[in-house]
């Protein structure tokens, strides 16, 4: 087969999954996960329902990789603030602002929901890749003095992390600033 037509296949199937994805997560969010079935999938995307079987064998493993995409584009995210010029404290603050609101938008999500989506490989594998990079901009942090030194990095990664998830519960974003800016200042080395 020509490459140009392999690249047109994938780019069509790329498509259809992203438009399954997008479906079905906006079918969950209206009607909840009970409430979805493949056949509404498979309407609501324009597809048969065979066709959406050769993607995915059921509404769970749809919604398992629309969430591992999800967690991918904030990884991204969270990177391209850490990977940006500045001192690693406003490098740090940037990455501990946008994380706290990603727990923040997560707010008010159906519980049977979360259960489904945050369990799993993909959820262990993002966390300690998040701890691993949240701990490497601590440690920056450290040698430049703008980051406690009694604490090791990793201790303060997992301090920032769960402190920040509680941003999840939070009322408004002025509550979730507050909470950022109190994680903050727990990492501030003590006065000479």
């Amino acid at each position: 087969m020509p490459k140009l037509w392999n690249e047109t296949i994938e780019e069509h199937r790329r498509a259809v999954r992203d438009t399954v994805l997008e479906v079905t997560a906006a079918l969950v969010a209206e009607h909840g996960l009970r409430g979805v079935t493949m056949s509404r999938i498979a309407e609501g995307t324009g597809i048969g329902r065979a066709t959406l079987y050769k993607y995915f064998p059921d509404v769970e493993s749809i919604m398992t990789a629309w969430h591992e995409r999800q967690i991918s584009g904030h990884l991204q995210e969270l990177a391209a603030l850490r990977d940006r010029p500045g001192s690693p404290g406003e490098r740090l603050t940037a990455v501990l602002e946008a994380y706290a609101r990603i727990q923040h938008r997560r707010r008010g999500h159906d519980a049977e929901i979360g259960a489904l989506l945050h369990r799993g490989e993909h959820i262990a594998h993002a966390e300690q890749h998040l701890r691993g990079f949240v701990g490497g901009l601590i440690a920056e942090g450290v040698a430049a003095g703008e980051v406690r030194d009694d604490v090791s990095p990793h201790e303060l990664a997992a301090y920032c992390l769960h402190a920040l998830g509680a941003a999840g519960g939070l009322e408004s974003g002025a509550a979730v600033r507050r909470l950022v800016q109190v994680t903050l200042d727990g990492l501030r080395p003590a006065p000479a």
